[in-house]
């Protein structure tokens, strides 16, 4: 930052002033002094130049009331900005509150304790509260109302400062005895703080200055220190809360009177005086400091005595009470910004957001594009690049080489013109100064600095890919270098960043860097000159001042030098003289000196012309001549082709979501604007004569413009090979060939870009050929078509087709989808409109226009993509068949999930990879557990078989779980079905083939031959069904022994010991021995209880168990079976005599006639199934 004393107010009659303050909102300034003085001033600029604008802009007092009420000498003023009020008190402690009405300020509220003098008054931050404290220790807090909310007697103690934090929840109260003393927003103590800042300090201190920040514009960085207690001999501490065990310290070295921090928490201004060196008066100076205690600047101010200082609400400016005179100080922040490719990079905070909000604005296009940065430092930018410079997060990662260190604390972002990050770099040495050539990005911290060669990949050749591949493989991409360190500085440097951490008593304090050299400025006043790209150390100069700024010419022959006063000076690096003691040395200071200058720009194409600002004015130089200044306070972004741009910052950041090109201002120099001057007023060959004597491309090419207007074209020619414009010398040689001279005003109109009056000139010379040309070169096909419809004569269709085709694309390239359809429609642009159709969604417009595609098109595979993404897969399949893709069209069925249109294709086109296909995704289903997918997977490809095994591997596992019988039965009537829609298959695939040939039985042994042939697991052909029968009769025999058929339940019992290889045996004979019992058949009981006794499966309490229960049983009852034994009635096994057994009732069928299932085959006696609708197994409906 830079600041420098712009403006001096002289307060009437000497009058001493004690304070100052400056309202943040409104811009009123009010100061007290002695003999009750009080003024309210204000500081308005009135112009209508839109360049001069902020400082630049000249500012006069629109308001300045003097406010009669106080007698003695006002000590204390502050401003309450919500509620435009003025708070004041006297040495008398006479308080006196001040309203706006209708633009001057009245007395609104008086209070007086009459007992001791006001020290100072603070209102919080929403303006509610307001609290005063008293030299006698009294404590007054007041609402903005006038209201008394509480006050207090703090006995014994002196005040003389009083601060509310940004919450309003914690009053802090300075003592005259240098104690910080913290109470919550009720009265009530809560702590004395203890002040780091007073160690080793002897002697009485008071405090004399407590400002916290209250964040309502953001922060500087996360956790940034914001509370700031300053003493009166000079020592201050800065903490991020009241209860920092860590605060930054400060030793000023002044005796300060006062401190306030800028609008936005970035700087701090202590203000006071001190002893000057070799002399015994005291000078007023303002020091300025970074949140973190870094100094930035030193101001001195003339005057006895200094008082107050007060910032202004946007920073720019600071006021200073000092006697009877108000000082005015102008600000030069040194904001985050940079400039690349048209494109103005700046950084602000936001209260909302810890991070940098980093806008990349497009001044040419008005648009901008914003990324947040965390923890950033610097922005630096050259030709179309710029480099974000941040503190590295904990979690990111890191580069190899850079892991190999210890973890980098910082990053470099390369950025392209709107922040896309194209490559990074960690470094561990604090990034102070960083500068940027078109291929080296150079780092410097106190101690040493970092050379990185960037690449950009759009930009390289492919011998350029090679060498950036051998540069990295080499390690020669990055290098650290010492700046203490001569003897090893060159080629072979390396990345050893332990090497940054030696100190140096010579710290370096700016860079800067050209293609050839690289410049590094040191605090002594030392400058060492480096070669680039191999670096290597070529010259050392000393001078008699600190470099703060430093600049290279275009050609790197002149060094631009500004000091930490702000004084400029230049060294020429190529010049040779003879020094004092008659040695040949290279490089020479020149005998120029400029003061209060704050930045500066070499022209970019002529190492002789640079642009300065000087205060508020900016003066250009040619030779080191100035021309006349231009008033101005914009910061300076690039000098070219003899125009400066420049852009107002300050204006910027005071709305920086919403810049306005207004801001950016071009400046022509006297040479350009002379030229022109000259050809307009006297004639071109005057002004060529001019432009001989002071040459430059941009001075020739406005000549041939202006040869070109008046059809001058020898003189046109020779300016353009003057600015070698090769398309200039064509188009003139063009027009040169042209016969007609309204012609060549129409081609001339063009190239000015005057395209209304060349297609006019066309059209009237009955040429609409040309005009459509013209508004084909421009990309103006409304244009086109406007003339292609207008024109006599048929319209060239090609043409025509290529106008709507041009304007679908500017509909589409909009996203205006309908309307694209309407163009491409009248231009035949199938391609185009079938994108279109897709984005709308429009998928009927979709298929109708895959339908009249002929076979083969190659549109069609795109379609039947399209349909595919949006699962409609007939659509597809029809569109990939169209073109003869039945594999596309079969994968299409498989993604979505379609396997019998699957293999319905494949086997309608012979393909044989459907079944690898299949069992490839059933794997991928079971794999994942999804086995009820994988069986209806099966089922919908026809492959029954699979299907049913995977079916019965379930209804076994549920029987494993003990689940309930009725769902087993379910899996196992499922499977049984599966197994014969396999059979079906079998027999319809055999009945296929032998058509016509063979009778239906030779049929059906063909398809069971087949079977036999083909299994592999006979069990589950053979026995389909005995799952569903074991569940079928387990539930039946329960459901009639509970409905009381007891004798029926027995026999449907003794039927299910054929099936102990399903159902556990435990279950079955517990049910054979209950259903026995039941029916008093104790024989049969006694045997089932014979074999549950002997099962393996139980253990010894539950096989005692059973025996005590056989025991109680027939100790009563004798164990016979009542009628004849019903285990011997039906035979046990599955011999081949055995009867069929009745699924309704489940006694065997003696009968001849008999009702069988035509699904399961199960049979049934008739008078039993009349009952019934469906197959009590299979539940097929009853025929």
């Amino acid at each position: 930052m830079f600041i420098y004393l712009s403006k001096k107010i002289a307060i009437p009659n000497n009058n001493q002033l004690r304070c100052v303050s400056w309202n943040k909102d409104q811009g009123f300034i009010a100061c007290g002094g002695e003999d009750g003085l009080l003024k309210v001033l204000k500081l308005e600029t009135q112009t209508d130049d839109t360049r001069l604008k902020g400082l630049a802009a000249p500012s006069n007092l629109s308001m300045n009331q003097t406010l009669e009420g106080h007698s003695g000498a006002v000590q204390v003023v502050t401003w309450n900005e919500q509620y435009q009020k003025l708070t004041t008190s006297d040495q008398n402690g006479l308080i006196i509150v001040w309203m706006l009405y209708k633009g001057s300020w009245y007395e609104e509220m008086i209070n007086n304790r009459n007992k001791s003098v006001v020290r100072s008054m603070s209102w919080n931050a929403d303006g509610q509260k307001i609290c005063i404290v008293y030299e006698d220790g009294a404590v007054i807090v007041g609402s903005v109302d006038g209201n008394r909310i509480w006050g207090k007697e703090l006995k014994g103690l002196q005040l003389t400062q009083v601060a509310w934090s940004p919450d309003s929840k914690i009053l802090i109260f300075g003592m005259a005895n240098g104690e910080i003393h913290i109470y919550d927003s009720q009265g009530n103590f809560i702590v004395k703080l203890v002040l780091q800042c007073l160690a080793n300090v002897t002697g009485a201190v008071s405090i004399v200055g407590i400002h916290w920040y209250s964040g309502t514009e953001g922060y500087v960085e996360p956790d940034c220190p914001c509370l700031a207690i300053c003493l009166d001999n000079g020592r201050c501490q800065i903490m991020r809360h009241e209860h920092d065990e860590n605060p930054v310290l400060i030793d000023t070295g002044i005796n300060v009177v006062g401190i306030q921090w800028n609008y936005c928490g970035s700087v701090l201004a202590i203000a006071g005086s001190q002893v000057s060196a070799g002399q015994d008066k005291q000078i007023n100076v303002v020091q300025f400091y970074t949140p973190f205690g870094e100094h930035l600047r030193t101001l001195k101010v003339s005057g006895k005595q200094m008082y107050a200082a007060s910032w202004e609400g946007g920073g720019l400016r600071i006021a200073l009470a000092v006697d009877s005179f108000i000082y005015f100080a102008n600000i030069r922040p040194d904001y985050k910004w940079g400039y690349c490719s048209n494109t103005v990079v700046y950084a602000y905070t936001r209260p909302d957001r810890l991070e940098y909000c980093v806008v990349f604005w497009d001044t040419k296009n008005n648009e901008k594009y914003v990324k947040y940065v965390r923890s950033l430092i610097s922005i630096t930018t050259c030709g179309d690049f710029c480099i974000l410079a941040t503190k590295a997060d904990e979690s990111s990662p890191q580069d190899e080489n850079e892991m190999e260190s210890v973890v980098a604390m910082y990053v470099l972002v390369l950025c392209n013109s709107i922040g896309t990050p194209l490559d990074s770099k960690y470094i561990d040495i604090d990034p102070l100064f960083i500068t940027m050539t078109k291929t080296h990005v150079i780092v410097a911290s106190k101690e040493a600095f970092y050379t990185w060669q960037y690449r950009v990949a759009k930009k390289l050749t492919a011998m350029e890919i090679n060498q950036v591949a051998r540069t990295r493989k080499e390690g020669r991409e990055s290098r650290i270098y010492h700046v203490d360190d001569e003897s090893s500085v060159g080629g072979d440097g390396t990345l050893d960043f332990s090497k940054a951490f030696s100190t140096t008593k010579d710290a370096i304090c700016c860079i800067t860097a050209s293609d050839k050299i690289l410049i590094v400025g040191r605090e002594s006043g030392k400058i060492q000159k480096y070669s680039l790209p191999n670096v290597s150390l070529m010259q050392k100069y000393l001078f008699n001042y600190r470099s703060y700024q430093l600049s290279l010419n275009c050609n790197s022959s002149r060094l631009a030098i500004i000091d930490i006063a702000g004084v400029l000076t230049f060294f020429d690096l190529e010049t040779r003289i003879t020094d004092s003691t008659g040695q040949q040395v290279l490089g020479e200071q020149l005998k120029f000196e400029r003061k209060d200058v704050w930045d500066m720009k070499w022209a970019n194409d002529n190492p002789d012309l640079f642009a300065m600002m000087e205060k508020t004015r900016m003066y250009v130089f040619r030779n080191l001549d100035p021309e006349e200044p231009i008033q101005t306070s914009g910061y300076i972004c690039n000098f070219e082709n003899l125009e400066i741009k420049s852009v107002l910052l300050d204006e910027i950041l005071k709305e920086p979501s919403q810049p306005n090109k207004d801001y950016i201002i071009n400046f022509e120099i006297r040479s350009l604007r002379d030229s022109r001057s000259l050809i307009e007023t006297v004639g071109i060959e005057d002004a060529c004569m001019f432009i001989e004597e002071n040459p430059h491309p941009r001075l020739w090419r406005l000549l041939a413009e202006a040869a070109l207007q008046r059809l001058d074209l020898k003189t046109a020619e020779q300016a353009f090979v003057r600015c070698k414009d090769y398309q200039g010398i064509e188009f003139v040689k063009r027009l040169g060939n042209l016969q007609s001279e309204s012609m060549k005003q129409a081609e001339v109109a063009a190239y000015f870009g005057r395209f209304e009056e060349a297609e006019r000139m066309y059209l009237n010379m009955d040429r609409r050929d040309l005009a459509i040309d013209l508004r084909i070169k421009l990309g103006d096909w409304f244009r086109v078509l406007q003339l292609l419809k207008t024109g006599s004569g048929d319209a060239d269709d090609a043409l025509l087709e290529q106008a709507y085709n041009a304007i679908g694309d500017y509909f589409a390239d909009r996203q205006k989808w309908m309307n694209a359809v309407q163009y491409y429609v009248q231009g035949r642009n199938q391609e185009r409109l079938a994108e279109c159709y897709y984005m709308l969604e429009d998928y009927e417009g979709l298929e109708k226009l895959a339908n009249a595609l002929p076979e083969n098109n190659k549109l069609l595979p795109e379609i039947a993509h399209m349909f595919v993404t949006v699962g409609m897969c007939e659509q597809a399949v029809a569109a990939f068949l169209k073109c003869n893709q039945a594999k596309a069209a079969v994968e299409t069925c498989i993604h979505l999930n379609q396997w019998n249109k699957a293999v319905e294709l494949a086997k309608n086109h012979n393909m044989k990879e459907i079944g690898s296909l299949l069992a490839k995704y059933a794997s991928h289903l079971l794999e994942k557990n999804k086995i009820l997918e994988a069986i209806e997977l099966y089922r919908k490809a026809h492959h029954f078989l699979d299907a049913a095994k995977l079916m019965f591997k379930i209804a076994e596992g549920e029987v494993k779980k003990r689940t309930k019988p009725l769902r087993v039965k379910k899996l196992y009537v499922l499977a049984a079905l599966l197994v014969e829609d396999y059979h079906e298959q079998i027999k319809n695939t055999q009945r296929a083939k032998l058509k016509g040939r063979r009778s239906e039985a030779t049929t059906a042994l063909a398809g069971l031959l087949e079977e036999d042939a083909s299994l592999s697991d006979n069990r589950i052909i053979d026995n389909a069904w005995r799952g569903a029968e074991a569940y079928h009769f387990f539930l039946l025999a329960q459901r009639q022994l509970y409905e009381g058929y007891v004798d029926a339940a027995m026999k449907t019992a003794l039927h299910l010991r054929d099936y102990e290889d399903i159902i556990p045996s435990v279950e079955i004979y517990s049910l054979l021995a209950l259903s026995a019992c039941a029916n008093r058949a104790f024989g049969t009981c006694s045997k089932a209880f014979i074999k549950l006794e002997s099962l393996d499966m139980l253990t010894s309490e539950q096989r005692l168990q059973y025996e005590d229960l056989a025991l109680e049983i027939f100790i009563k009852h004798s164990p016979k079976d009542g009628k004849k034994s019903d285990l011997d009635s039906l035979p046990e096994g599955r011999g081949e005599g055995k009867l069929p057994t009745c699924v309704v009732t489940g006694r065997p069928i003696a009968d001849y006639q008999f009702w069988m299932c035509g699904v399961c085959k199960h049979c049934a006696h008739e008078q039993d199934i009349s009952n019934h609708n469906f197959c009590p197994l299979c539940h097929n409906p009853v025929g």
